[in-house]
């Protein structure tokens, strides 16, 4: 415990209060912790009064107050003090409120663009390109209707997507799925209806939701570039006649990494996923 005096110079203040003579100076400047002058050399030196101040500013400065709320605060001379102090906390709660959901909103960005690079780098190290089934989780998504025609880059890089989020007031991370409504005409190359879907960071009205997953379905990384995605499909449909498997006309790929990551098309790995049933003994298992 410091053990009060009646004067304290800037040397002493800036030791035991934990701060710099240059910030002291300054608060001293703006009239936050003003000092007092010697009268006759005029030395500037801190009152107890002053010294017991600056855990108070720090504390504000913690809570994110600017100086001139502080010195509003410390001033504290108002008939409506509390009622004043009551609305200054109140914005501040607030305004944390949007910073803490803005960086939750980042956070859950940067996590599940991590999360995908570490998928692609294990199905590429691992040369992970099998085709399977497997339980696809439900989730909600953002969609936005569109018509394919051929230019896989700009539906993935989506301007005309990335224009409909903002005009909703929403972001969206995660990889980007495409769901192509013919299997035949993306194998071919056709221009036909798709939809390009994301996942929401913030809720979306149900006239914009899609919900996708929530089953079992056949599913096949492919490894490369785009272009030869039909040698995959091909290996999907061989399976499923192996297998006894009726797949669905509709098609989904889910970019894990693609011209977002890197322009080493080598390099891109893309999930293939389809709705598929399965005969067994002549009846039809989903």
């Amino acid at each position: 415990m410091v053990k009060p005096k009646s004067r304290y110079f800037i040397g002493d203040m800036s030791k035991i209060c934990n701060m710099s003579r240059k910030t002291l100076r300054y608060y001293d400047e703006i009239g936050l912790i003003p000092s007092q002058r010697h009268d006759y050399n005029n030395y500037r030196y801190y009152t107890y009064e002053s010294l017991l101040a600056v855990p108070v500013i720090k504390y504000y400065k913690q809570m994110g107050f600017s100086l001139e709320e502080m010195k509003e605060f410390i001033k504290g001379d108002s008939k409506n003090v509390y009622r004043r102090l009551q609305r200054r906390f109140q914005d501040k709660i607030s305004e944390l409120e949007t910073e803490q959901e803005m960086i939750r909103r980042k956070c859950v960005s940067v996590k599940d663009w991590h999360a995908l690079i570490q998928e692609a780098e294990t199905v590429l190290e691992n040369d992970i390109s099998e085709v399977g089934s497997k339980f696809v989780d439900s989730s909600t998504l953002l969609y936005y209707d569109q018509v394919f025609e051929n230019d896989i880059e700009g539906s993935i890089i989506n301007l005309e997507f990335t224009n409909y989020i903002e005009s909703l007031g929403n972001e969206t991370t995660g990889p980007v799925l495409i769901r192509f409504s013919s299997m035949q005409d993306r194998v071919e190359n056709r221009a036909q209806p798709v939809k390009i879907l994301q996942k929401p960071l913030m809720p979306v009205k149900d006239k914009h939701a899609y919900h996708f997953g929530g089953q079992m379905m056949v599913s096949c990384y492919h490894l490369g570039p785009h272009e030869s995605i039909h040698e995959t499909y091909r290996k999907i449909s061989c399976w499923a006649r192996e297998k006894g498997y009726d797949l669905a006309e509709e098609v989904y790929e889910r970019y894990v990494t693609d011209y977002w990551t890197t322009r080493n098309s080598a390099r891109y790995v893309t999930e293939i996923l389809i709705k598929a049933s399965r005969k067994r003994g002549g009846e039809q298992a989903t």
